[in-house]
């Protein structure tokens, strides 16, 4: 064992029985394999294949506190609703700092047999149903991962039944607001059983620049037999939040995900994918968008793995980077034998605003199979200098022909975007950013904006 891990390793044990107690007996069964699978091991840096860009070992390294038995930190959550960009009419929950709070009324809103609720809560009333998902897919090989396992005590469930149609987009909004510097530990599961369909919306938020934060986040994603699921994830974090999330998703036959991920604002940042297509004919599309300026690190490491016939996948991840901001992309296809027919493909395009940004990309595709149709290919450059000049010469100044072709750069990124209204929400955003003017705190969407903040 080294390094930054045992200090987290030396929290949980001298505060185990207390976490157990704040949490439920079925998040507390996986802890000991959690515990077993961290002893002997590191938090991987960039000496290690897949991480050479972004070390957590240095993102895990400074001295956070850990809010292990559940202590209410009274967060101002209308600080968060303050944006001027037109309302989504949303069913909202929260995650501050660690901790699931929904809105006021949430559960009566909720179409019959959906469940949008507390995952500690969830795995206390319906232990069944969460044991059958719960750390099912999140591998505890991977060091980060069991460390979130060993250390989470709530989080996000979010279940949809059979054959039921969600016909409002679900909101969950993270936030990060504390006395003093903290690790936020989430979890979040999600399952759509056979045929159901679902628009989900996660905004990643911190409220204050005087703290240090750290993000550690696991989501498990089922998707049954044909269902359908639209997400689309959007951070606009602090300059001082660091923030890993780790994702893996697992699709049936005939399932479909589209997933949109926009990191606008944040400190550091890796993001990782993890996508296995087990049923004949699922589809994944997976888009990201990344804006980095100042010294911003935002890492995206996506593996989609296609292990059933006739599955189809596209992912597509974009980077504008100024000042002296750095990216990391690093995509791998995995085309299993047995799994003919499959179509994949990956694209990565990055423009470089300034002389000090850095950009590292790395596509793969690992083909067992011949009946296959596979393409992947990645690009690095500056603005169309043709087309600033053409620009300028038809009087537009250059800062904001600069602004334009940035922004027409996003447009197919935010074309993926399928959750109702988010699209036009996002596009707005992205005008901001490239713009210079000061990002909003929060989404002022759900049902009136601060009005439900003011119902929490």
């Amino acid at each position: 064992m080294m390094g930054a891990l045992k200090q987290y390793l030396d929290i949980y044990i001298g505060a185990a029985p207390a976490l157990d107690d704040a949490s439920a007996p079925v998040m507390n069964a996986l802890r000991p394999a959690a515990l077993d699978a961290l002893r002997g091991s590191r938090f991987p840096d960039k000496s290690d294949e897949g991480y050479e860009k972004t070390s957590v070992e240095a993102m895990m390294e400074p001295d956070y506190g850990i809010n292990m038995i559940g202590i209410n930190i009274p967060v101002d959550v209308a600080r968060s609703f303050k944006c001027d960009v037109p309302a989504v009419s949303t069913l909202m929950g929260f995650i501050l700092n660690d901790s699931f709070m929904p809105v006021k009324h949430l559960r009566e809103r909720l179409p019959e047999g959906v469940i949008f609720t507390s995952l500690r809560d969830a795995a206390i009333t319906r232990p069944q149903l969460v044991e059958k998902y719960y750390g099912r897919l999140a591998d505890l090989d991977n060091t980060p991962a069991a460390l979130n396992t060993l250390l989470a005590r709530d989080g996000a469930f979010i279940y949809i039944p059979r054959g039921v149609k969600v016909d409002r987009p679900l909101q969950l909004v993270d936030i990060f607001s504390a006395p003093s510097d903290i690790m936020g530990v989430r979890r979040v599961l999600i399952v759509l059983e056979e045929g159901a369909e679902a628009s989900l919306l996660v905004c990643d938020h911190t409220q204050d620049a005087e703290r240090n934060y750290l993000a550690s986040q696991v989501m498990e994603i089922f998707l049954a037999p044909r269902s359908n699921l639209k997400m689309c994830m959007i951070e606009e974090s602090g300059a001082t939040t660091t923030r890993h999330a780790m994702t893996w998703v697992e699709q049936k036959e005939g399932s479909s995900l589209t997933l949109t991920s926009a990191t606008l604002t944040a400190g550091t940042v890796r993001n990782e994918w993890n996508v296995a297509l087990t049923g004949e004919g699922a589809e994944c599309r997976l888009a990201g968008m990344a804006i980095g300026s100042r010294d911003m690190h935002i890492d995206n490491c996506s593996n989609v793995t296609h292990i059933a016939r006739r599955c189809h996948s596209d992912q597509i991840f974009k980077y504008v980077l100024d000042d002296e901001a750095s990216g990391a992309f690093e995509g791998t296809i995995v085309v299993s034998p047995g799994s003919q027919y499959t179509e994949a493909y990956q694209t990565n395009r990055n423009l470089l605003a300034s002389t000090g940004a850095r950009m590292h990309a790395r596509p793969q595709l690992e083909i067992y199979n011949d009946d296959v149709k596979c393409s992947h290919g990645a690009a690095t450059g500056q603005l169309d200098n043709e087309a600033l000049f053409y620009m300028r010469s038809r009087g537009i100044p250059e800062a904001e022909a600069r602004t334009m072709l940035m922004q027409a750069f996003m447009l197919d990124v935010v074309d993926t975007v399928a959750v109702a209204g988010v699209a036009d929400r996002l596009r707005h955003l992205v005008e901001r950013r490239f713009a210079g003017t000061d990002m909003c705190e929060g989404c002022a969407i759900g049902d009136g904006g601060k009005e439900s903040a003011e119902n929490v």
